[in-house]
Formats: C-alpha cells, sequence, structure tokens
C-alpha cells in the first residue's frame, strides 16, 4: 500500500470515529445525566451510520466514545508544543499551543456539561486529560534540554498543564461565565506554566 493510500485509509478512520463520538456525545446529551445507561451500542452506531461491529472496533465503551475528542486532542498536545517556533518562550509555547489545540474549535457547552456533570464520563475524560501528560512531558524535556529521568520539571510541568485545562474547562461551565474558553484557559494555565525552568 502505498503513503497516499495510508493516509487516505487513517483520514478514513478518523472521520469515522469522530462520527461514532458525536453521535454518542448527542445521544447522552438527549437522555441526559441520568440517563447514560440509556444510550445503547446499537443506537449510536446507527446514529453514526455504521454497524455495531464498526462501532467496536473503534471503542470499547459509551463513556471511551463520548470523551474521544478530548482523548484525541490530549494525544496531540506535545506535537503542538513542538511545533511552535525555536526562540518563544517556554510559557508563551506552551500557553499558545494548548490554547491553539483546545479552543478551535471552542468547546461545545452542552457536551462539555453533560461530561462534567456525569460521574462516568467525568472519569473517562480524566484519563483523557492524563494522556496529555507523557507527550507534553517529552515536548517540554526536548525544548528545554532537561533530561527527564534526572529532573521533574518536564513531567510535573505538564501534568499542572493538564490539570489547569481541566480545571478551566468546570470554571468555564459555571453559570455567569460566557466568555471566550480561550480568556479562561489562559488565565489557568498563566497560574501553572512558569516563564523558564530553574537555572535556565
Amino acid at each position: 500500500m502505498n503513503e497516499d493510500a495510508m493516509d487516505l485509509r487513517a483520514r478514513n478512520k478518523q472521520v469515522t470515529r469522530e462520527a461514532i463520538s458525536h453521535a454518542a456525545l448527542r445521544l447522552a446529551i438527549e437522555q441526559g445525566p441520568s440517563g447514560l445507561a440509556l444510550v445503547r451500542v446499537t443506537d449510536i452506531a446507527t446514529a453514526a451510520g455504521v454497524s455495531p461491529r464498526t462501532y467496536n472496533n473503534y471503542f470499547s465503551s459509551r463513556e471511551e466514545a463520548i470523551c474521544s475528542f478530548q482523548a484525541d486532542q490530549s494525544r496531540r498536545v506535545g506535537q503542538a508544543l513542538r511545533a511552535r517556533p525555536d526562540g518563544e518562550p517556554l510559557d508563551r509555547a506552551v500557553i499558545a499551543a494548548v490554547i491553539e489545540l483546545y479552543t478551535d474549535p471552542e468547546p461545545d457547552r452542552a457536551g462539555l456539561g453533560m461530561i462534567m456533570s456525569t460521574p462516568e464520563l467525568e472519569g473517562e475524560a480524566l484519563k483523557a486529560f492524563s494522556m496529555a501528560e507523557g507527550p507534553l512531558a517529552e515536548a517540554i524535556a526536548a525544548r528545554t534540554g532537561i533530561d527527564p529521568g534526572r529532573d521533574l520539571f518536564p513531567a510535573v510541568t505538564a501534568a499542572a498543564v493538564a490539570g489547569a485545562i481541566r480545571v478551566a474547562g468546570r470554571y468555564w461551565l459555571q453559570p455567569g461565565n460566557s466568555g471566550p474558553f480561550a480568556d479562561v484557559l489562559r488565565g489557568a494555565l498563566s497560574c501553572v506554566i512558569p516563564a523558564a525552568p530553574r537555572g535556565q
């Protein structure tokens, strides 16, 4: 299989994954926080235009399907930091990378609210946000030249960023917070991102 065909196959798989995830989240919102158990795999598959078998090839649970967008974003956060200009200070690079990744597009309030208000989904979302830590720590280590095996800075900073993203989402959903999520996220990240690592 040539490279173009492989790229097309990967894109088609991602489109299918996103269609299933969107259908699962839409059905969950319709049922409400107490009705998650009523969202069946067959309903999700039908809404996404796939077979239940195809659904099972992508996801092992409803919760995983509903929270897959968060998981996909988290997997890309390290790559987003690596794409920032080399000379950009660490704090600005991390904040810019995270804001671009998590606010384009703006989070869906109804969907995020459903996830944050349902214990089973919140647990799955927490796992998704935690996925950001490893790739982000590696990117921070590469950017700063710090050996993550000898210094806690990359891992601790990555964990703080993942926590700030989650807290920003919860804060943004509070009544009266109608401004852009980017503003809330920037404020949260500014609380935890140092301008430069120790000794630099």
